[in-house]
């Protein structure tokens, strides 16, 4: 019987998958270049693929984390750069204009990248479209709310901002059509909207954002998140909670406000805020779950314990929604909530 090489001990099972002593060479030599590479302090991920070869084999190797190696570094040096050069922002007197309601404004499911035909789907959308959207559906709110005093501002941030996280594909890989935007165009076109939307929510009040990590751009929109915290890290006037949690928690007196973006969990998103912040659930009679996603209007009380709702989206049906009849109304919507008697107002920018 032939003796097994020293290099691999074959095991058990199929004699076709079992290694030559001439493969299990190659095998040895890449391992050995690899190690050699981490002594002289080269990191193997950095490297893209290569071939090692032989006189009678030769080995390919492909990284299969490369592009995403290559995007996490993008990012951290992006974060870098803007922590280095991060604006100040002086501290804004609120002091005659305060007064007690809360409010939430949740611009959700923006899609920044998305594309949709009128000829086909009967509106028309891209990036452009996107921001202008937002913009105008954001300002029209805080004209709609001028009558109610107000303490503080909720900015929900996240749910899908991006159409896709790597080239025309969420997260889980799905193709989705595109405005032909490159994804690192449509990150920053993000970030100077966040920034915008947020300056001029700062005249009014006091913001806490809370960020809802979603199912298209999942990695993206987390890193989008951790850059505009950032960004704002010298204003006084503004705090954030951008953690990757799925589910984001705000107490506001008497009002307890969930945030999800509605793909996971959603049947026991009640059950989940009791478990999750039992700390302030008894202390709150008021309780709310806001969620996404769906693009659509829906909500329902749990008993007397917890309302769920869903918000609309400013972007319309694209090719495969529209085809498949997933026809929304494209709104923007914010709420108040008083202090003692939970949301008391719903207000609605339609498109």
């Amino acid at each position: 019987m032939k003796e097994h090489n020293k290099y691999y001990k074959p095991k058990k099972g199929n004699p076709r998958y079992r290694l030559s002593d001439e493969e299990a060479k190659i095998i040895h030599e890449y391992r050995r270049i690899k190690k050699e590479a981490q002594a002289e302090g080269l990191n193997p991920n950095d490297v893209h693929s290569g071939w090692i070869k032989s006189k009678k084999a030769s080995l390919y190797f492909k990284n299969s984390q490369f592009r995403q190696n290559e995007k996490d570094k993008f990012f951290n040096e992006m974060l870098k750069t803007f922590s280095e050069h991060a604006p100040n922002y002086e501290k804004i007197d609120y002091t005659e204009k305060l007064n007690n309601h809360l409010l939430v404004i949740d611009p959700a499911d923006i899609h920044i990248g998305k594309i949709a035909s009128k000829m086909e789907t009967g509106q028309s959308y891209d990036s452009q479209e996107a921001v202008l959207r937002v913009l105008t559906g954001v300002k029209s709110i805080l004209s709609k709310v001028q009558g109610f005093p107000l303490n503080k501002i909720c900015l929900v941030l996240g749910n899908d901002i991006l159409h896709y996280d790597t080239p025309n594909k969420t997260t889980k890989g799905t193709q989705v059509d595109s405005d032909g935007l490159m994804w690192y165009e449509a990150f920053l076109m993000a970030k100077r909207l966040y920034v915008e939307v947020i300056e001029k929510l700062l005249n009014v009040a006091p913001i806490h954002c809370v960020y809802c990590p979603s199912n298209h751009d999942l990695q993206s929109g987390f890193f989008l998140a951790q850059l505009i915290e950032t960004h704002f890290k010298n204003c006084q006037d503004i705090s954030f909670d951008v953690s990757p949690a799925y589910r984001k928690y705000v107490g506001y007196e008497s009002n307890l406000l969930g945030f999800s973006h509605g793909d996971k969990g959603s049947k026991d998103l009640p059950l989940l805020m009791a478990s999750e912040c039992s700390h302030l659930w008894g202390k709150c009679n008021r309780r709310y779950f806001y969620t996404h996603h769906i693009h659509s209007k829906y909500s329902k009380d749990y008993l007397d314990v917890c309302t769920v709702e869903s918000l609309r989206s400013p972007s319309p049906a694209d090719s495969w929604h529209h085809s498949n009849g997933f026809i929304n109304q494209p709104a923007i919507e914010g709420f108040i909530h008083h202090p003692t008697g939970g949301q008391i107002a719903r207000i609605t920018h339609f498109f």
